[in-house]
């Protein structure tokens, strides 16, 4: 930065000249603060990887939700698919965590990769052969979700080998970032390659195998990005039984309120307030009567509304009162879907799915965050494993029962009341749970 010679005492300031060295230290110090962990070669790399396979991750599940739906029509089987990809972060992320702490986690994380990008081709396979069955999907999805089961555990466990510790936080909100950067750029990857697929004759089956084998070649990315890194194993000083470790954590948070209301109030946040994302291809073709384009929008400006979310919480760090505000903001969340449902309005639609991602990245950011201030570094790592059963299993168990609902009620319908259950489920939390509300 060019140094700035000060004017005399009589000068008048130019309002429109150079910012003056105090703005400009500002900024700077804003500039580190805002992206203190891309200070750190081994976070800057496995960040852009894990952003790459998330963008063929997010390109997957847009196309797979359109065959799903394109299969079978029924709203039943869109859930049961979504039940059945996160089923096995309930039955085996505890396993995981504990795996996480016992063995190589850059090797775990390579295996992980490994199964995903083997279903990926599969189904590729399968669907650009045009010999795709209901049940295939299923199968794999539920494959791919134990192989995320390990990995996701071995993931988090490995982001503090990746930083310093004061800029942990910060490399956790910029990992959020990039999950949500996805949620925007593979929904437009599979409507872009939907259109050129089109103009190239290939077949709505062939289409979506292109964006299948998209997401298999993205995880050649992650893995390069993972045999890259330079953190070394260190194994553990000692090993107890899996269930002595299991059990230990699992009495931890049931003897803490404040975990148990974080934990349950999480849980109830992804099994009622994630179904809305899960039916967008539903809203897209049988609410606004418009395909694959429009669902494809509709995802982006929910994704642009948690990038926005996200970026806010990674600049305000640990603030007052995070509790109570995010009840508040997860009873506004409620209300966005309710509106969502009533809708009729595509730019309206629009417009709240993005501050609805917004919301719903706030109050998930906060409730983490508070999890993370609250366990003991001796217990951390059993405490968030519990907590992202709890965040994750929300989700299938949301999914199925929504499912469900929509089967039988029609979507609309089913999304709006679970944003008025999450509205019901905030005040309650802020009224009876002390704990949190003062948090």
């Amino acid at each position: 930065m060019a140094e700035t010679a000060h004017a005399p005492a009589t000068q008048v300031a130019d309002p429109v000249a150079a910012p003056t060295p105090a703005t400009s230290h500002f900024g700077a110090r804003a500039a580190r603060r805002m992206l203190a962990a891309f200070t750190h070669r081994d976070f800057r790399v496995q960040w852009f990887g894990a952003c790459t396979s998330s963008i063929g991750t997010w390109t997957q599940l847009t196309a797979q939700n359109w065959l799903v739906l394109s299969l079978t029509g029924s709203a039943f089987y869109l859930g049961l698919d979504g039940f059945l990809q996160q089923l096995p972060i309930m039955l085996f992320t505890l396993i995981g965590g504990v795996m996480a702490d016992r063995l190589d986690r850059r090797r775990t994380l390579l295996m992980s990769q490994y199964i995903q990008m083997g279903t990926a081709i599969v189904l590729a396979i399968l669907v650009y052969s045009g010999v795709v069955r209901i049940w295939y999907i299923l199968a794999l999805s539920f494959i791919t979700g134990v192989a995320q089961s390990f990995g996701g555990p071995a993931y988090q466990a490995l982001i503090p080998s990746l930083v310093t510790k004061d800029d942990l936080p910060n490399a956790i909100a910029f990992n959020s970032i990039q999950f949500n950067i996805a949620r925007v750029l593979g929904p437009l990857v599979f409507g872009e390659t939907l259109a050129i697929a089109g103009r190239h004759m290939f077949t709505d089956e062939q289409q979506m195998a292109i964006c299948f084998g998209l997401n298999a070649v993205s995880f050649l990315v992650v893995i390069y990005t993972l045999m890259s890194l330079r953190v070394k194993h260190i194994p553990p000083a000692e090993k107890h039984r899996v269930r002595d470790e299991l059990t230990g954590g699992l009495r931890y948070v049931r003897n803490h309120a404040s975990l148990m209301s974080l934990i349950v109030l999480a849980l109830m946040t992804t099994f009622l307030g994630f179904a809305v994302l899960q039916f967008l291809s539903i809203f897209a073709q049988k609410v606004f009567h418009e395909g694959a384009e429009t669902y494809s929008r509709l995802l982006v400006f929910s994704g642009m509304g948690s990038i926005a979310g996200a970026l806010a919480i990674a600049w305000l760090g640990k603030f007052r009162h995070m509790g109570a505000t995010s009840l508040i903001i997860l009873g506004l969340y409620g209300a966005l879907i309710v509106a969502f449902a009533m809708s009729r309005t595509m730019w309206i639609s629009e417009l709240v799915l993005f501050f609805a991602g917004a919301a719903l990245m706030v109050v998930a950011s906060s409730v983490m965050s508070l999890v993370q201030l609250i366990a003991p570094n001796e217990m951390r790592g059993r405490v968030v494993s519990i907590y992202m059963v709890a965040f994750r299993g929300g989700m299938p168990l949301g999914s199925l029962v929504s499912g469900y609902l929509a089967a039988v009620l029609g979507a609309p319908m089913a999304i709006g009341i679970n944003g008025a259950l999450l509205i019901a489920v905030a005040a309650y939390f802020l009224v009876f749970s002390r704990g949190m509300s003062e948090a």
